[in-house]
């Protein structure tokens, strides 16, 4: 399935119906009097969260979605049916904006979340609700008021524990398809990853995280340059980062600075302060004291301890992925305990306003 992790969307609710102006009539019944139903309300349109999609493909051959109208109001004081309502299915993650692709509509972050984006307009009053002492037959009624519409964007943000950072060519692809059954593309030039991937990492039984992988970043990413930076969104969720460094490269150093300046730059630092783990991968194209003595210089000139690893023979994998889901858990424990703080703040603060005055 073709990945795609943006779509512009025109979305309309239903207009209502208009309401009846109608007389009752009947053999043997004295008096008679206005009897026109209401017209019913225009469909709503909502966005919805599903699980099994990872991607807005759908999106890419319909982009536009009408909610349907109310039915007129009719005689006997039938009210009009309601319009079919539209609902958008979308994957867990995905955020929807306005058209200027910076207004936070809705953030759909759990499986079933529902959100009402437009309302349909409601149906017209029908001439029995203008019948009054003064005016016992009425004969008009209400237009049923126009839906709303507009022009929305849903932006896929991948729902993952850890994220892969890294230059191209770093080994982020051959790692996922090491540690769990995702099997992207793996080859030796660079930008092989075009679009981001997920893997289940299973650690135990009933422990797993979801890692995810992003295309390479190049310098200048923060400014469009290259392919990952159209897909940094895709690790603002992740707990924490596993940043790879080539072991290989002229100067990992020099690497490790390069992708730790687009990550602080990248959308006003949103990923500058995420717990980070740095580990120097391909460490089976050298041998034992080169890469001691690569790690040293690395420890030395950053002040950070990397780890060591090599996803072609395993070695150093599991520690790294150890650690790694040692640091999401720790991630965990604490959005947990901010969440039931949070809750416990808002029973306060609803018991504080039930509290009778004086």
């Amino acid at each position: 399935m073709k990945f795609l992790d943006q779509a512009k969307v025109y979305v309309r609710s239903g207009d209502g119906g208009a309401g009846c102006v109608s007389f009752r009539r009947e053999k043997y019944v004295e008096f008679g009097g206005p009897d026109g139903g209401d017209g019913g309300r225009g469909g709503d349109v909502w966005v919805e969260a599903v699980e099994g999609l990872n991607t807005l493909i759908d999106y890419r051959y319909q982009q536009h979605f009408k909610a349907g109208k109310g039915m007129h109001g009719m005689g006997k004081n039938r009210t009009g049916q309601k319009g079919r309502d539209v609902v958008l299915k979308v994957p867990v993650g995905t955020q929807v904006l306005d058209e200027d692709k910076q207004t936070v509509l809705a953030d759909l972050t759990e499986p079933g979340q529902r959100v009402l984006l437009l309302k349909g307009g409601n149906g017209g009053f029908g001439n029995a609700r203008f019948k009054s002492s003064t005016n016992q037959a009425p004969r008009h009624a209400n237009p049923g008021q126009p839906g709303e519409e507009r022009w929305i964007w849903l932006r896929l943000k991948l729902m993952a524990d850890a994220g892969l950072v890294g230059l191209p060519n770093a080994g982020k692809s051959t790692l996922l398809s090491a540690v769990s059954a995702a099997r992207p593309k793996v080859a030796d030039y660079p930008f092989t990853t075009l679009h981001p991937s997920l893997g289940v990492v299973e650690m135990g039984p009933g422990e797993s995280f979801v890692l995810a992988d992003i295309p390479g970043l190049i310098e200048g990413a923060h400014e469009g340059r290259g392919l990952g930076d159209r897909f940094l969104g895709h690790v603002e969720r992740a707990g924490v980062l596993l940043h790879l460094i080539d072991i290989t490269h002229e100067d990992p150093v020099a690497a490790y600075r390069t992708i730790r300046k687009e990550l602080e730059r990248y959308a006003d630092g949103v990923l500058k302060d995420k717990p980070e783990l740095v580990a120097l991968s391909k460490i089976d194209l050298i041998d034992e004291e080169t890469r001691q003595m690569v790690a040293d210089d690395f420890r030395q000139q950053t002040g950070i301890e990397p780890m060591l690893l090599s996803a072609a023979t395993g070695e150093g994998v599991r520690a790294v992925m150890g650690r790694l889901y040692q640091v999401i858990n720790e991630h965990r424990e604490r959005r947990w305990e901010e969440e039931r703080y949070a809750r416990e703040v808002a029973a306060l603060e609803s018991l504080k306003a039930d509290e009778p005055e004086g």
